[in-house]
């Protein structure tokens, strides 16, 4: 079955389309929930609620532009839509300057997994900004605009989230070594 032809049977609620999606696209956007959420368990809920999203809407999807985009701009939306609910976005100050020094990433050495682990202990608003940001190429305003919060809370919530994990990069590496 083509792709357009399992959209349209989505469409007519058809189980046996929804469940051959979620096959072929679950991995990919587990992946984009793992980015956002704190452990697996989280991620692993944040896809389920995606997907009930993604069933609900797909009548909407009228074939202009990319389904995979489609599909992971709801899942985005969907995670970061249970944050603002939940009211982990919520800024003390935004007194940091934009000045963070980076790490220098040719002299560190560092496992995919052990980043990944740290970007998932960094605060909800500060992982959400960081992935947004960094990991997907949104722009402050864009952020800001998703997150209901200010450009300024946005470029905050970016430098303190690399000096954490610039903080706990170091930390690793003064242990190795």
């Amino acid at each position: 079955m083509d792709l357009e032809e399992l959209i349209h049977n989505c469409k007519q609620g058809k189980r046996k389309a929804q469940a051959e999606l979620y096959r072929k696209y679950s991995g990919i956007l587990f992946g984009m929930c793992l980015k956002y959420s704190r452990n697996k368990i989280e991620a692993e809920d944040n896809l389920h609620d995606s997907f009930i999203t993604i069933f609900d809407k797909i009548g909407q999807f009228n074939f202009k532009g990319s389904f995979e985009g489609w599909i992971k701009r709801i899942t985005v939306n969907t995670v970061l839509q249970k944050y603002r609910k939940e009211q982990y976005m919520d800024v003390v100050s935004e007194n940091v300057g934009e000045d963070i020094t980076e790490v220098d990433v040719d002299q560190v050495d560092i496992s995919l997994s052990t980043l990944l682990g740290h970007i998932q202990d960094l605060p909800n608003k500060y992982r959400i900004t960081f992935n947004l940001y960094v990991l997907d190429g949104y722009s402050h305003k864009e952020i800001s605009e998703m997150l209901g919060t200010s450009t300024g809370t946005s470029k905050s919530n970016l430098a303190r989230a690399k000096m954490i994990l610039r903080e706990k990069i170091e930390k690793e590496n003064i242990n190795i070594a």
